[in-house]
């Protein structure tokens, strides 16, 4: 048997604190500290608690050569039952038919070329099964009132910088039909759920925000989409998935918009009903979810780092990507008379599942939606010029 370490692992130490009665008693302050190491691998399901001795351990196995146990490079061959451990859980990777399943994973990790801590930020970072605004409403976070009082005043909304001269004043220019639009862009999250989105109003969004506008083929197998926003290295790699919930002539359901084509390709539906899955896949916020139509914005990894190769700014990109993508589906959203949104609050993981993606190859990293607004405000909304409301 021929081992090696997985390509990318890190070690976090942690502090957890836990009440003790006894510790009260015998004339302590009842709070008993515990610290442990964790291994946080992006090709592992989740994070592993790890002795400092494991930690050695793996540190003894380089991430590209194949070694014999106790042949290796600071190898210790009493450290049997400790390598073995190691083996099952995947921070050290071996040839034997046994340990195929990390094996693969590690394999397919390795071959998206991820820059590590990027890898393990995007990993570590999904959520499941979380209902943030549950957690909120414990903490008393979800007002303004509430959140001074747990975290206190937040930072000012401006700064003030020492200059090198006097301020220059900048003239104020006649509004035009954008300032208009721009104005109107406000988050919604009250969707009338009685009013369908019309199929023209649906493919007028779609077509506008992630049609693909004009080819370029740069040689066999490389082909490059001009769209209405901008993409880092003219990649486009951001999909989108929907989930229709009301729109006319089109069945509720999970689809995957294809941008050459301008059509939809209807996937497998979720077992539960949509309107709880979508409240689950956005953590809880249940105005969010009663939008008409949902959109996912999931990253392709392999188009990106096909440039961007282990590169530390490519994670970036792509955030940056889903960013111009939700603000010109806002403004179209705003041309059309419509409410939208964008929220980064989800379980990506339950979307994972549903849409069939590997966490590290193609995975959520926001949702958006657009639909009619309701004709009464329930849930607050940040309009403070009154533009809306």
């Amino acid at each position: 048997m021929k081992v090696r370490r997985c390509m990318s692992v890190f070690f976090e130490p942690r502090e957890t604190t836990r009440f003790d009665l006894g510790s009260l008693l015998s004339g302590g302050n009842g709070l008993v500290q515990t610290r442990c190491w964790y291994a946080l691998a992006p090709h592992l399901a989740g994070e592993l608690a790890v002795s400092e001795a494991e930690m050695a351990t793996v540190g003894t196995y380089g991430p590209e050569q194949w070694v014999t146990p106790g042949q290796g490079e600071g190898a210790d061959t009493g450290l049997d039952p400790l390598l073995q451990r190691l083996l099952e859980t995947g921070l050290l990777i071996s040839d034997a038919p046994a340990n195929q399943d990390h094996r693969d994973a590690d394999e397919r990790y390795r071959a998206l070329h991820w820059w590590p801590l990027a890898a393990v930020m995007h990993h570590a970072a999904r959520w499941d099964g979380v209902d943030s605004v549950d957690s909120m409403q414990r903490l008393g976070t979800n007002t303004v009132a509430g959140l001074v009082q747990h975290c206190g005043v937040p930072p000012s909304a401006t700064i003030e910088r020492d200059g090198s001269g006097p301020d220059l004043a900048l003239p104020r220019q006649p509004r035009q039909a954008l300032d208009d639009l721009l104005a109107q862009r406000v988050t919604c999250r009250n969707f009338d759920t009685a009013r369908p989105l019309s199929q023209v109003l649906l493919s007028q969004m779609l077509e506008r925000v992630f049609a693909a506008q004009g080819i370029s083929r740069q040689g066999e197998g490389v082909e490059f989409l001009k769209k209405h926003t901008p993409s880092g290295g003219s990649l486009h790699a951001t999909e989108a998935y929907l989930l229709v919930q009301r729109v006319e002539g089109i069945a509720p359901g999970l689809y995957h918009y294809r941008p050459t084509d301008h059509a939809l390709r209807p996937l497998p539906t979720p077992e539960q009903p949509l309107e709880e899955f979508a409240s689950k896949a956005l953590a809880g916020q249940h105005w969010f979810a009663q939008a008409p139509v949902l959109v996912i914005y999931a990253p392709r990894i392999a188009r990106s780092h096909w440039k961007y190769r282990n590169h530390p700014k490519a994670y970036r990109a792509l955030t940056l990507d889903v960013g111009h993508l939700s603000q010109t589906l806002y403004l179209s959203a705003t041309d059309l008379g419509l409410g939208a949104f964008v929220t980064s609050a989800i379980n990506e993981v339950q979307l994972e599942q549903a849409l069939g993606l590997q966490a590290l190859e193609q995975g959520p990293i926001a949702v958006g939606g657009f639909g009619w607004r309701a004709a009464q405000q329930e849930i607050a909304e940040f309009d403070p010029a009154g533009t809306v409301w």
